[in-house]
C-alpha cells in the first residue's frame, strides 16, 4: 500500500509551469529513487511534498491526508523529514544544538543518531560551522532523524562529498532500510549506489514521470536518454 501518493502533480513559480504531471509513490518501508537530469524538477517536486511550493493540480497524499493546502510544519508533523540540498546546518549552533533543535519524541535521539554516525558525537559540542562538509552532510541526516520522521526525504545527500565521506552516507542509508521501518525517497546521481539501496526509480523528464519500475529493469537505453549528460 503506497504511503506517499502523487498522482499528476503540477506545480508553477508564479506564471511558469514547473511540473506538468509527476506521478510518484513510496510504500511504508520502501527506498524510491528519484531521478533526472538537473533541471527536470526533481527539488521542484521535493518543495510541493513539503508544503514549499503548493500544487496546481494533482492528488497529493501522505498515508491517505490530502497534503496540497497543509503548510510546512503541519506537514512535517505529519511525519515528513527533510535533508535538504546544501545541507543547510545552523552555522552558531553545536552539533548537539542543531540535532535538539529539530528533536521530537520517538525512537530517534542523539544517542542512536551517534550509532549511525560515530563522528557527531565525537564533535557534539563543536559548532556547525566548524565542520567539513561531509560531517555537516551527517547532521543534516542526523537533525532530520531527531524529527522521529516516518518518510525521509535526501535531496542530493552526497554531491560535492569525498568518497570516502559518500560511503559512509551510502552505508547509513543501507542501514536505516535495513533496520527500520522508515520510507526513504532519495535524489541522487549515483546510479550505483542508487541500485544498491532503491526498491524503485522514478524518473523525471521536463517535470514530467516518463518512467516507473524496479531499479534493476533500468536499461542502458532508459539511462542514456533520461539520465546521461
Amino acid at each position: 500500500m503506497s504511503f506517499l501518493t502523487l498522482k499528476g502533480v503540477e506545480a508553477h513559480y508564479g506564471p511558469s509551469q514547473a511540473l506538468f504531471g509527476v506521478d510518484l509513490s513510496v510504500g511504508k518501508g520502501e527506498v524510491v529513487a528519484l531521478m533526472g537530469r538537473n533541471g527536470m524538477g526533481k527539488s521542484t517536486t521535493i518543495k510541493t511534498i513539503c508544503g514549499m511550493l503548493a500544487p496546481s493540480a494533482g492528488t497529493l497524499e501522505l498515508a491517505g491526508r490530502d497534503l496540497r493546502a497543509l503548510p510546512s510544519y503541519r506537514i512535517a508533523r505529519l511525519g515528513v523529514g527533510l535533508v535538504p540540498e546544501g545541507r543547510r546546518c545552523f552555522a552558531t549552533l553545536t552539533v548537539e544544538e542543531n540535532m535538539l533543535a529539530a528533536a521530537r519524541p520517538g525512537e530517534w535521539d542523539f544517542e542512536k543518531v551517534a550509532q549511525l554516525f560515530p563522528r557527531l558525537k565525537e564533535r557534539r559540542d563543536q559548532g556547525a560551522m566548524s565542520l567539513s562538509g561531509g560531517e555537516q552532510q551527517m547532521l543534516s541526516i542526523g537533525r532530520a532523524l531527531m524529527t522521529n520522521p516516518r518518510l525521509l526525504i535526501l535531496d542530493e545527500a552526497t554531491e560535492g562529498l569525498a568518497p570516502v565521506v559518500r560511503q559512509e552516507i551510502w552505508t547509513a542509508i543501507g542501514q536505516l532500510k535495513a533496520a527500520t521501518g522508515l520510507s526513504l525517497l532519495v535524489v541522487d546521481k549515483s546510479l550505483r549506489e542508487l541500485a544498491a539501496v532503491a526498491d524503485r526509480a522514478v524518473i523525471l523528464n521536463k517535470g514530467v514521470s516518463v518512467w516507473t519500475g524496479e531499479i534493476a529493469a533500468l536499461t542502458p537505453d532508459l539511462t542514456d536518454r533520461y539520465l546521461g549528460v
